[in-house]
């Protein structure tokens, strides 16, 4: 198998850290290093985050990078009340002292990208927060984009409700000038070619739920891990619960690691996208489904999922376990909670 050259552009947050599980785990994935941006936490925290989850998995050969803390223009508003006062569910995982952090993560994606494009290879990237990073990069070294191969993006929503307005998702909310930079410049053509952003909105996401009894069975697979998992998730379930009443929690960007591999996992659409990033509606992210504006499409709209598929690639991946061994018992505990 030839694995594929990523970087991951994340902000650990509870879901990334889930997300880093799959994609430390998943060998279709070369992952050249991990960059962090304020979004659930600061960027710094994020890079910490990053570290502890890379530590947990023997997978500390992955470097992280502090990325941008802040964002390109509005004050920036963190999501601890969601994730947590540590990002990871109030656990206080121990670090250590011999962990390595580096900084500018903007410029480790330009350089990435700058190798594949003088190599004649190609980098993707999966980024699982709010975009700054990403439009640095753009407004900065244009001329590196002809190494992007593709770029999967956790944000926004089409038809769903947001989780920060009526109308936002919170990544594109909570850096909208970022994201619109980077939807424009996906519009252009230039160097991006025909490229897409694939966008894994709240339209997928939300029906990746992490309930009790799945959690349970994680814990029957591997208790270590599955009581890792659980440690981790607890505050999210509380805060699901409490919001949104939903036994479980939604665990958003494990889903984008997931799409980035296996396309069959989602489907969608193509379409021009654009961000607001002015008044009550800003962080919304526009989908022109009806060709209104006749503009280039620029993204790749994911609409329909599929949780069994999900959480058997998941836990196949994550647990070392045999695809045909889980689904029908996965198959069963989905079934019996739907009815």
């Amino acid at each position: 198998m030839n694995a594929r050259k990523v970087i991951i552009d994340c902000d650990p947050g509870i879901d990334d850290a889930l997300a880093l599980m799959l994609a430390v785990k998943s060998k279709e994935l070369d992952i050249l290093g991990i960059t962090t941006v304020c979004g659930n936490v600061d960027a710094h925290k994020g890079a910490e985050n990053a570290l502890k989850i890379l530590k947990k998995m023997n997978r500390e050969d992955i470097p992280v990078y502090i990325g941008e803390n802040k964002p390109l223009k509005r004050v920036y508003v963190d999501a601890r009340d969601t994730h947590g006062q540590d990002g990871l569910g109030e656990t206080e995982i121990s670090l250590g002292e011999e962990s390595k952090l580096y900084k500018d993560g903007a410029g480790f994606i330009r350089d990435q990208l700058e190798i594949a494009a003088a190599s004649g290879e190609k980098v993707s990237i999966i980024a699982l927060g709010p975009l700054t990073n990403i439009a640095k990069v753009l407004e900065l070294y244009p001329d590196c984009l002809e190494g992007l191969d593709e770029f999967v993006s956790m944000g926004g929503t089409f038809k769903s409700h947001g989780n920060c307005s009526p109308v936002a998702e919170y990544n594109y909310w909570c850096d909208p000038h970022s994201a619109k930079i980077v939807y424009e410049a996906f519009s252009k053509k230039d160097s991006l070619k025909d490229k897409l952003i694939y966008m894994v909105g709240l339209d997928v996401t939300r029906k990746i739920v992490l309930t009790p009894n799945i959690l349970e069975y994680m814990k029957d697979l591997n208790e270590d891990l599955g009581s890792l998992i659980e440690e981790i998730t607890r505050f999210y379930f509380n805060f699901h619960w409490k919001q949104e009443e939903v036994i479980g929690c939604v665990i958003n960007d494990p889903l984008a690691v997931a799409y980035f591999y296996d396309r069959s996992v989602c489907e969608g659409r193509p379409f021009y996208t654009t961000i607001t990033t002015e008044g009550e509606s800003i962080g919304e992210s526009i989908v022109d489904e009806f060709d209104f504006w006749k503009r280039p499409k620029n993204s790749f709209v994911l609409e329909k999922t599929k949780p069994l598929k999900f959480f058997s690639l998941f836990i196949e991946k994550v647990f070392d376990c045999k695809k045909e061994e889980i689904e029908p018992i996965l198959k069963q505990i989905i079934a019996s909670e739907e009815n």
